[in-house]
């Protein structure tokens, strides 16, 4: 396993994340037991996994409970990141991100993961509602209180986490070390705004859904015959060019071929081998699904290689993109 900076932070965390959305009773992607938790996080962590990522809301708060069993007495031995956000009770006040709501929710989590320090506390979503700084505030008193260590955010656009930054260091406070979003073969649009974003300001990126809801695992065609019980039957997440993503699918299936690996393991290789990558959340269900992606920083795709894949998965010219790619100073 290989090791990576956290941001612009000296935290070193695995190129791989073992992701917790998968454990728990929850309606649309949960659903594995105690026991499989248990048995994913101890050959995560043999594999020298040392990243856990969840979310207070996952299965209804089940997955954090579930992850601090699994975890026991090794809690020193890895860096747990969760989330704070969504609704995790009947209450008007349980959810958002007020300052009121953050200091509940981070003693919930704390609890549940048997844990006194989150190394990790995200924003999971955007909270139009509440001033960024009330928000922002919360959660430096929450590292100067020792409850939280680093501070991220998740699924927010390119101007609102750049006007976060600026708020934070304008006043001292801490920062957001990481972002956490979707990135895929099938899905590459964070590159137009997010990915120059985590490059100038040296934010982490912590990628979820690599494979886009199951879609890039080799199992799904175009004649429309899915695999049964795939979760993409029925929760069709995150949202693709489906024409594009099936141009994808062909090509790294015939790249898997020439490397003797699966289908997922060259998509999580294509994610392992860009610059802005940190780590990648896996979420696996059986051990042998976690066995298969462990496999994936062995896959090295050739410079040739990823140009195909780039062509297969190049996304459409958006604007101010193709303005900005014209060398106008050799036209004018």
């Amino acid at each position: 396993m290989r090791y990576r900076l956290l941001g612009r932070t000296g935290l070193k965390v695995s190129e791989l994340c073992l992701g917790t959305m998968t454990f728990g009773g929850g309606k649309t992607i949960g659903g594995i037991d105690q026991a499989t938790a248990t048995a994913l996080v101890d050959r995560a962590l043999e594999a020298g996994i040392n990243l856990l990522d969840t979310a207070d809301v996952y299965s209804g708060t089940e997955a954090e409970t579930m992850l601090g069993r699994a975890l026991g007495n090794r809690r020193k031995d890895v860096i747990i990141a969760s989330k704070v956000r969504l609704g995790t009770g009947k209450g008007p006040n349980d959810a958002g991100l007020s300052r009121a709501h953050i200091m509940d929710a981070v003693e919930g989590s704390l609890r549940r993961l048997q844990t006194d320090t989150i190394d990790l506390y995200q924003l999971h979503i955007v909270d139009s509602l509440t001033p960024l700084e009330e928000t922002l505030r919360a959660l430096e008193d929450l590292v100067r209180s020792g409850k939280v260590r680093y501070i991220g955010c998740c699924n927010y656009p390119a101007w609102q986490i750049m006007k976060a930054l600026a708020i934070s260091d304008a006043r001292g406070w801490t920062r957001y070390a990481t972002v956490q979003a979707h990135y895929s073969l099938a899905e590459r649009g964070l590159e137009r705004e997010i990915a120059p974003l985590l490059r100038d300001q040296g934010l982490g990126l912590l990628v979820w859904s690599p494979l886009s809801g199951g879609l890039l695992s080799g199992k799904f065609t175009r004649d429309g015959k899915d695999p049964k019980g795939a979760r993409r039957t029925t929760f069709d997440f995150p949202p693709v060019d489906m024409e594009r993503a099936f141009a994808v699918i062909d090509t790294m299936a015939e790249i898997a071929a020439t490397h003797q690996a699966s289908v997922v393991q060259v998509a999580l290789a294509w994610l392992l081998q860009q610059d802005i990558v940190t780590s990648v959340i896996l979420g696996a269900r059986r051990v042998d699904q976690l066995e298969d992606n462990l496999q994936s920083p062995n896959v090295h795709l050739s410079l040739e290689q990823l140009a195909r894949l780039a062509t297969a998965s190049a996304l459409a010219p958006e604007y101010p993109g193709w303005m900005l790619a014209e060398p106008w100073d050799d036209r004018m």
